[in-house]
């Protein structure tokens, strides 16, 4: 299969417009730049490219994945990682919440209805731009080229985000959709899954031509070269994954699901091996991508110092001791996974991440994690189900620990334990000893000690923080019936040491929310070849290459993870069965990739979605002190009851109003 750049296929689609009207969605000037006539904008390359940049804009903040306004996905509040006590109502509030709870209709969408308006919108404007960037009078070459590849990445990127939440969207190419139509000229159907991955990918390709390997500081948030092809890699493999490739999963939520004007499946019936093998070659590209002769992407790493832990001894691993990325010595395993959230490392030039934005969302919204006493609100509760599947510190899951490093959840630790950095306070439960680095780092759990050191206040920093029913942050002190943690967890994940939200000179760092980053391309390379049982050869950038299930690359694109995170690699009795590889992978990506926003994508693309979903949340008993607290309960809350979990909500509707308008739109199956 031929992964060298697609031509876009110009599929007659349409636009599709607001509950006012379609003059309403295409008035141009509404969406231009206020210093800028709209028939100005050709004018010249500073209206051009005001004209550009604000169509970039107009995507919402990829960081806002919990609250109530510029949110664009269900994101984590629709999984089984988190769930919030916070109201919710009808009107747009905790939209993750929304979802689950099976307030968001076709009839309701709010506001996923602006998003795939929105979406639309920008693909109008970018394809106003193609048409007719050649009348901009003074454009060099190179910056023609410039223009046209980051408008070509932001179509790309439009209609990514519609095939992710919405399923196939209605494809366009180039077309410039007219003004004042009869409703006939608009009424076009959608594209298949598949066809909608060729063009997707095929645009990212084209684009990648022309985009630059890095950004400036000042344009961290600009894309390259890179994060064209690193998206192509994720949308590849999602199309590979069992729910879109004819595999059982497939043919269950999609045989009847089929297009109107011509009967074929919007999702494919046959499975496709050589997806796969597709998949594998488009993160290799982007593993294997140079600047000046080094590799362009690496996994961020802190060089051990005198508060690392030892490496570990008596590991079936005999790699494990050499310098990372070939073993886990040599670096700081807490740091080295933290710091890409935290605030702390400096984003423009950490080498994994692929592309990232700015996220006053998330900053803002820090007070989802921080306890009450200490200023906030507490409105985020994190499953049991995620915190049990963090590894003991030798890669031993809670079911099978050894002796060296022994899971119990009766008894307490009797000392302090500093290290990396982090404060591990005497009295804690030892379920929470001696686990993996990447637990401490996401998760906070009662006995937790918080820093929040940019604070001078007493009684705001250093603080010990508890969730028994009777403490300061349990239920019977919540200021509110929603302000408190219903699991007796809350995410630790983009907290900063110095992170305070209340109290004399408290700040809260700034954050950047990782879009994509290189561990993602890691192991979606691991996956890829370990669903290959046969030899397929794929055409990448004119040149033709091979991939089979090949069990050193699997090895050592996965293990770089695992070292990073002070774990131990692949076994080769674990390498030998692609099912154990394939389960080992999940639950990487599950851990990894907490409160990032691809658990949502993944349960979904590996046909797991009502598995993952119909097991209930769990927590410790809030609802008790201290002696009766450690025990795994489901809470007390209707929010856990009344949770709805249905294979349509596999996909978002699309808006009601659209399909009474639109004859030949097909909606979503079962809604």
């Amino acid at each position: 299969m031929k992964m060298k750049n697609i031509k876009p296929i110009l599929l007659f689609a349409a636009l599709v417009f607001t509950a006012n009207s379609c003059k309403d969605f295409l008035n141009v000037d509404r969406y231009f730049d206020d210093e800028v006539k709209v028939d100005s904008i050709f004018s010249s390359k500073r209206y051009l490219e005001a004209y550009m940049w604000g169509a970039a804009s107009m995507f919402k903040d990829e960081g806002q994945i919990l609250s109530t306004g510029n949110q664009s996905t269900p994101g984590p509040l629709a999984t089984d990682e988190v769930m919030t006590m916070c109201n919710i109502n009808n009107s747009g509030s905790y939209n993750g919440m929304r979802f689950v709870q099976g307030l968001v209709t076709a009839e309701n969408l709010a506001p996923f209805d602006d998003v795939w308006n929105t979406m639309y919108r920008i693909i109008h404007k970018c394809n106003l731009i193609i048409e007719n960037i050649d009348a901009v009078p003074g454009l060099t070459s190179s910056e023609r080229f410039e223009i046209l590849g980051l408008t070509r990445f932001y179509r790309a990127y439009a209609y990514y985000k519609l095939l992710m939440d919405f399923g196939p969207p209605i494809l366009l190419g180039d077309e410039v959709v007219n003004n004042n139509e009869e409703m006939a000229y608009y009424d076009r159907p959608r594209s298949t899954y598949d066809e909608a991955v060729e063009y997707i990918c095929g645009e990212f390709e084209a684009s990648a031509a022309f985009l630059p390997l890095t950004v400036s500081l000042i344009n961290m948030e600009r894309p390259t070269k890179g994060a064209a092809l690193a998206l192509t890699a994720r949308v590849r493999l999602i199309h590979a994954s069992p729910l879109f490739n004819g595999s059982d999963a497939a043919r269950s939520y999609y045989s009847g699901w089929t297009r109107k004007t011509d009967g074929a499946h919007y999702v494919t019936q046959q499975p496709e091996e050589q997806r796969w093998a597709v998949a594998a070659a488009a993160a290799k590209r982007v593993m294997e991508l140079e600047n000046a002769g080094q590799p362009r992407y690496k996994l961020y790493t802190v060089e051990r110092n005198d508060l690392t832990p030892a490496l570990l001894t008596g590991l079936p691993d005999p790699d494990y001791d050499k310098p990372f990325p070939d073993g886990a010595a040599g670096i700081d395993h807490f740091k080295s996974y933290s710091e890409n959230f935290t605030g702390e490392c400096v984003p423009s030039i950490n080498p994994e991440f692929i592309w990232v934005c700015k996220t006053p969302g998330l900053k803002a919204y820090m007070g989802w994690f921080f306890p009450n006493s200490i200023g906030s609100w507490m409105g985020c509760s994190v499953n049991q189900k995620m915190v049990n599947a963090y590894y003991m510190r030798d890669g031993r899951t809670i079911q099978n620990p050894s002796a060296a490093w022994p899971y119990d959840d009766v008894n307490f630790t009797d000392r302090v334990s500093n290290f990396s950095g982090y404060h591990l306070n005497a009295g804690v439960n030892n379920m929470y000893a001696n686990r993996e680095m990447r637990f401490y780092a996401n998760i906070g759990f009662s006995e937790c000690f918080w820093t929040c050191s940019s604070t001078s206040q007493d009684q705001m920093y250093d603080q010990t923080i508890r969730y028994y029913y009777d403490s300061p942050d349990g239920k019977a002190a919540a200021p509110s019936l929603v302000d408190w943690t219903a699991t007796g967890y809350v995410c630790r994940k983009y907290v900063h040491p110095i992170d305070a939200i209340k109290g004399t000179n408290a700040r809260v760092m700034d954050k950047v929310f990782p879009i994509i980053r290189y561990a993602e391309i890691l192991l979606s390379y691991a996956e890829a070849l370990n669903n290959l049982s046969g030899s397929y050869t794929v055409e990448v950038d004119e040149q033709m290459r091979t991939f089979t299930r090949n069990t050193e690359e699997i090895r050592k694109a996965f293990n770089q993870v695992r070292y990073r995170a002070g774990l131990p690699g692949l076994t080769a009795a674990e390498l030998a069965s692609p099912q154990t590889v394939q389960a080992l992978i999940e639950k990487e990506r599950m851990i990894e990739f907490f409160f990032e926003n691809r658990r949502y994508y993944d349960v979904r693309r590996w046909g797991k979605y009502e598995e993952t979903e119909n097991v209930r949340f769990t927590g410790m008993n809030v609802e008790a002190v201290k002696a009766n607290y450690y025990m795994q309960v489901v809470p007390n809350t209707a929010r856990i009851a009344s949770r709805v979990v249905h294979r349509k909500m596999i996909f978002l509707p699309l808006p009601v109003s659209e399909i009474r308008r639109l004859t030949l739109l097909d909606q979503n199956p079962g809604w």
